[in-house]
């Protein structure tokens, strides 16, 4: 892929006009991201985007931003990095100075209150349509452990408030024993 001024400018209104008509955190800018960088631009992979996801996700920090930071080194490396996350970090900078300029007009606004209650009710929505995608990616896969930890997970954390600590260091040593076995059974199969 060539990296020229246009595709440098590009990344940047990219991840800007992303985190500016972005609301409700990362849960909601990673199935738009996959949408711009793997369905429009198909700059990135369906599985490398998971896999970025992932590793955003269990990174310490605003998941928007490690996964802006993770595309951008991705696509062109540590400048990539520093144009997404000053894509991703000034729209919402910009709008809290706003914000704090008036915080009391806003503060006191039935409208604004009216307005925040229906942006939940789209982040609902978004947050609802990335884990029926990534649901239906696994089942298209047909990866069975992937599958059994996510609703394992969702038990254990919504119906036995198991500490998410717990899950999390639970779901990583399965995935480990899985791509473990998974290799050793790759390799056994390309010496026959």
């Amino acid at each position: 892929m060539k990296k020229d001024m246009r595709f440098y400018f590009k990344l940047f209104t990219s991840t800007f006009f992303l985190s500016a008509f972005t609301f409700g955190g990362g849960f909601v800018i990673i199935p738009l991201m996959r949408k711009k960088f793997v369905d429009e631009y198909k700059w990135i992979e369906e599985k490398e985007m998971l896999d970025l996801t992932a590793i955003a996700q269990s990174s310490p920090g605003a998941i928007a931003v490690n996964a802006s930071i993770l595309v951008g080194y991705r696509l062109a490396g540590i400048l990539g990095a520093m144009i997404t996350i000053l894509g991703t970090v000034l729209p919402p900078l910009i709008i809290l100075s706003v914000i704090s300029l008036a915080y009391t007009a806003f503060r006191d606004s039935l409208i604004v209150k009216y307005v925040l209650r229906g942006m939940q009710a789209g982040v609902a929505a978004v947050i609802i349509d990335v884990v029926i995608s990534m649901v239906r990616t696994l089942f298209k896969d047909k990866n069975v452990i992937p599958i059994i930890v996510m609703f394992g997970a969702f038990v254990a954390t919504f119906f036995f408030k198991v500490n998410i600590i717990i899950i999390i260091l639970s779901s990583g040593i399965i995935g480990a024993i899985s791509m473990h076995y998974s290799k050793h059974k790759k390799k056994s199969g390309e010496l026959k």
